[in-house]
């Protein structure tokens, strides 16, 4: 039986907030970001709202249609100019951290160092997390909802890139034909970030 597959709007945001923070409270980096589970219970869900307006205001949240698993996109140009000054004069990631949780360095430092090895000079489709409610996990809902981007991808001859956050995703997404690419980024005094490189599929991909 195929999954129902639905582009999210602003309706859907408090149950794509709900679902990014079930599925992360025990991810190795959201770990690292908001160490202890406490803390990360009372906390880590804002910083899930702030991917989900960034995604909603400039790129795509794909929605398995029973509420289920989630996904969130952004098509990067080949000519992407990079990261700009939010209100106020600050530039995005301290304006995230203050958004979030002033005091925590880390939520600025983790938009730092994946920007920093972010690919540059080559449109793609980034997908910057995907959530699986944790009753559903195993049941191929996430992979469902990035075979159907892909195959867009393979069609346009257009790249994609994510950054996996532990080994067993890396698996997942081998087998969904991504590559590791460059060195793997170590959190300080935390876990590895896997930068992974997706060619499409097709002959008449263009370089």
């Amino acid at each position: 039986m195929g999954v129902a597959i639905r582009t999210a709007g602003g309706d859907d945001r408090e149950l794509v907030v709900r679902l990014l923070d079930e599925a992360f409270q025990d991810d190795p980096v959201s770990s690292w970001v908001f160490p202890g589970a406490e803390y990360r219970r009372v906390t880590h869900h804002r910083l899930m709202a702030a991917f989900t307006d960034a995604t909603l205001a400039d790129g795509r949240v794909d929605l398995v249609e029973d509420g289920s698993a989630c996904a969130l996109w952004m098509s990067v140009p080949a000519g992407d100019p990079g990261h700009s000054e939010a209100d106020g004069g600050d530039d995005e990631f301290v304006a995230l951290r203050h958004a979030v949780d002033p005091d925590n360095e880390r939520v600025e430092m983790i938009g730092r160092l994946t920007a920093g090895i972010h690919p540059q000079g080559r449109a793609h489709e980034y997908l910057w997390m995907i959530g699986v409610a944790p009753g559903r996990q195993g049941e191929g809902l996430g992979t469902a909802l990035i075979g159907s981007v892909l195959d867009r991808c393979d069609r346009e001859g257009r790249a994609a890139y994510l950054e996996a956050s532990s080994e067993r995703s890396v698996r997942l997404y081998r087998r969904l034909g991504f590559e590791l690419t460059g060195e793997p980024l170590r959190l300080p005094g935390g876990p590895l970030m896997y930068p992974m490189w997706r060619e499409p599929r097709t002959a008449g991909a263009q370089a």
